[in-house]
């Protein structure tokens, strides 16, 4: 079983920065890829990121694209989100996940994390 927990969600200024960090235990975290989601209330959640075990596959939804950057130190067994000019749209409840492969599609994910807020003020 793996276990996966988000820190760093909190309220930031439009154009602002923040990070989110997602601690994993259990499994080699290094055997796996992650990725981030994102949820706001009454739609669907969405995708953010995503990163291959070995790093050779990393994905970006077009709407985070040039801002987001995900990255995972698996000597520390945490994936990270590095979220630069923030918007307001950008406002959810954000997600880590794990599974096998690097994909936009939630289903495919064996692993959550219970989310973090993150709230962007104009």
């Amino acid at each position: 079983q793996v276990q996966l927990v988000e820190f760093g969600g909190g309220l930031v200024q439009a154009g602002g920065s923040l990070r989110l960090s997602c601690a994993a235990s259990g499994r080699p975290f290094s055997t796996y890829a992650v990725g981030w989601f994102r949820q706001v209330p009454g739609k669907e959640r969405e995708f953010v990121a995503a990163f291959s075990w070995g790093g050779s596959r990393i994905y970006y939804a077009d709407s985070v694209k040039g801002r987001f950057t995900i990255s995972r130190d698996n000597a520390k067994k945490t994936v990270y989100l590095q979220m630069n000019s923030l918007k307001p749209e950008d406002t959810a409840v954000y997600y880590c996940a794990g599974g096998p492969t690097a994909t936009m599609i939630q289903g495919e994910y064996r692993y959550w994390g219970q989310g973090t807020q993150v709230t962007v003020s104009s």
